[in-house]
C-alpha cells in the first residue's frame, strides 16, 4: 500500500463515521453515500464514502485518480454486489466498473427495487 492509499484510507475511515452522523447523513446524503463491498480477494469487508449521481434505481460513481486506488476493481467484468447508504437509507444492488478510452473510470450501481 503507497502513501495516497494510506492516506485515503485514514481519511475514509473519519469520513465515513461522519456521514453516518444523523444530521450530517441527510446534508451529505444528497450527493456522498457510503458504499459497502466484499474484497474480492481478501474476503474483507469495506466500506468507503464515495461521491454519486442518482437517477431513479441508478447509481453512477466517478472515481477520481483510478490508477492510485483499488476498489472499483472489485467491480470489473461480470461486477459485484454491492451496499450503499444515501441519505440515511440503505439499498443493495450490482456494480460494474468500466474504464473509458480517455481513461476514466465510473461505477454503475443498478439498486434492486
Amino acid at each position: 500500500m503507497n502513501t495516497f492509499q494510506k492516506s485515503a484510507a485514514a481519511f475514509n475511515k473519519i469520513f465515513v463515521v461522519v456521514m453516518r452522523a444523523p444530521v450530517l447523513d441527510r446534508v451529505l446524503g444528497r450527493s456522498m453515500g457510503i458504499l459497502t463491498y466484499t474484497g474480492r480477494k481478501s474476503g474483507k469487508k469495506f466500506s468507503l464514502p464515495v461521491a454519486y449521481k442518482r437517477t431513479g434505481n441508478h447509481v453512477k460513481v466517478a472515481v477520481a485518480v483510478p490508477d492510485k486506488k483499488n476498489w472499483w476493481r472489485n467491480f470489473e467484468n461480470d461486477g459485484g454486489r454491492v451496499d450503499v447508504d444515501l441519505g440515511g437509507v440503505h439499498h443493495s444492488g450490482l456494480a460494474v466498473a468500466t474504464r473509458d478510452d480517455r481513461g476514466r473510470v465510473t461505477v454503475d450501481i443498478d439498486l434492486e427495487r
